[in-house]
């Protein structure tokens, strides 16, 4: 990995995102199902040719792709989410929807990015955000839609407040930039909704794992992730203790 890796991540996710913002502006909210699947598509070819004239030797792993059959034995693979919160993407005025972008290299995530295109940020690991101070009230990031039991058992025991959010990567870069303190998860997800959103998270100085503490692992032959954990370090013991209590009960 190269410091050039971390500007490429950076680039490649911020032109998807204009893209992307480009897209959604001339096409409109009036059929929601096609702008979804214009947004997954049109992300996704220009990152493949972003991989294919700038990392030709590279795998990819993407969710809107067929699985590359080289990613397994190879020593980089990138692993990506064209457009990551489409629910969000297709409802006008929403801007928790996301690009992701994440490099694997012999076992590690080494770079990444989080492009927010409606917001015009982009979050990276070529300049990781300062690691955030917290509030003094904890605040969760949550799924709009399909938030765990788990955090409201959470939310109870650790008197904190829940804030609803569409996209991983939006929730887990609310944490990076200290608008949330953590993000937790548990309803399953691919490697590809949390690889970047992870790189960036660990440059900041955050913590992130899996809900045990165990470390988050990627470019396995199964990319499900049953679950995970992001906040700020100075959260992570209270967050992790309160987390094993609560599955200690159930």
């Amino acid at each position: 990995m190269s410091a050039d890796d971390h500007a490429f991540a950076a680039r490649l996710a911020g032109e998807c995102g204009r893209l992307l913002r480009v897209l959604r502006r001339d096409t409109g909210f009036a059929d929601p199902e096609r702008l979804r699947r214009l947004g997954d598509r049109r992300s996704h070819e220009a990152l493949m040719e972003g991989f294919r004239t700038h990392r030709p030797e590279d795998a990819v792993l993407s969710e809107e792709g067929a699985d590359d059959p080289k990613r397994l034995v190879s020593q980089r693979v990138w692993i990506v989410d064209p457009l990551d919160g489409t629910r969000e993407f297709a409802e006008e005025g929403r801007t928790d929807w996301a690009v992701h972008v994440a490099l694997w290299e012999r076992g590690e995530l080494t770079a990444g990015a989080v492009a927010i295109p409606a917001r015009d940020v982009v979050v990276t690991t070529a300049q990781p955000p300062a690691p955030p101070s917290g509030a003094e009230r904890l605040r969760i990031a949550v799924s709009r839609t399909r938030p765990p039991a788990l955090v409201h058992t959470l939310t109870r025991l650790l008197d904190a407040e829940l804030v609803p959010l569409g996209s991983a990567g939006v929730k887990t870069s609310a944490v990076v930039l200290g608008e949330v303190d953590a993000y937790v998860h548990a309803g399953g997800q691919y490697e590809w909704d949390s690889a970047a959103p992870v790189a960036v998270a660990l440059a900041a100085g955050c913590h992130a794992s899996r809900l045990d503490g165990s470390p988050l692992r990627y470019n396995r032959e199964d990319p499900w992730l049953p679950d995970l954990v992001v906040c700020g370090a100075r959260h992570r013991d209270r967050l992790l203790s309160a987390i094993r209590s609560v599955i200690g009960e159930s």
